[in-house]
């Protein structure tokens, strides 16, 4: 049975942190329900840890369904163009073998879409630093995209189904033709109504 752990470590509530975890772990369902983390919940547990070297018990368990699952969701605020002092301080206290070739959809969440590519220069590479498969689809959320999902509902979906297939151990689901580039506007037509010089 394959088994999906969401980690959010969104810090204020309502949080669009969670929201995103929330629609990506539905969308990334194998049949089993994934799992939903709040990081808030125990940032001081956490502290605990990174100042005794020890987890307790609430925490442990946690660590203990993290090192179980067949796949993760990872997504994090965006704080000065990169993931949050709590998410980083999570990633501090898990094992790094229990990160070791797990398939790990990123995702994080911003006030505008110019902090977009922290996913790539930040996140992938924390990823690949603790030995993670990062699925090739990472999902970033501005304020923008809220009410406004038709976009974000694509990559939702097919990022979650990238994470479902290599948690599986199946392959990615085959790409549908999409986007605007399948019926391009003529050059004539988009250059129509302006001189030549």
């Amino acid at each position: 049975m394959t088994s999906i752990l969401a980690i959010s470590a969104g810090l204020s509530q309502p949080s669009s942190t969670r929201l995103l975890t929330d629609r990506l772990a539905a969308a990334a369902d194998v049949g089993t329900g994934a799992d939903v983390v709040e990081l808030r919940d125990y940032a001081h547990d956490i502290t605990d840890h990174l100042l005794t070297g020890f987890a307790d018990a609430r925490l442990q368990r946690v660590l203990d369904r993290l090192d179980a699952a067949d796949g993760l969701i990872l997504v994090t605020p965006t704080f000065s163009a990169s993931y949050s002092g709590l998410f980083k301080s999570f990633l501090d206290v898990v094992d790094p073998e229990s990160m070791e070739g797990k398939p790990v959809l990123l995702g994080a969440t911003g006030g505008t879409e110019r902090h977009s590519l922290m996913l790539e220069h930040a996140l992938r590479p924390l990823a690949a630093y603790l030995r993670a498969r990062p699925v090739p689809t990472a999902v970033y959320a501005a304020a923008s995209d809220w009410g406004n999902d038709a976009d974000l509902d694509r990559r939702i979906a097919r990022a979650a189904g990238e994470l479902a297939a290599a948690a599986q151990g199946r392959p990615a689901p085959a790409r549908t033709k999409e986007g605007s580039f399948d019926e391009p506007v003529p050059f004539e037509q988009l250059l129509n109504g302006t001189t030549q010089h």
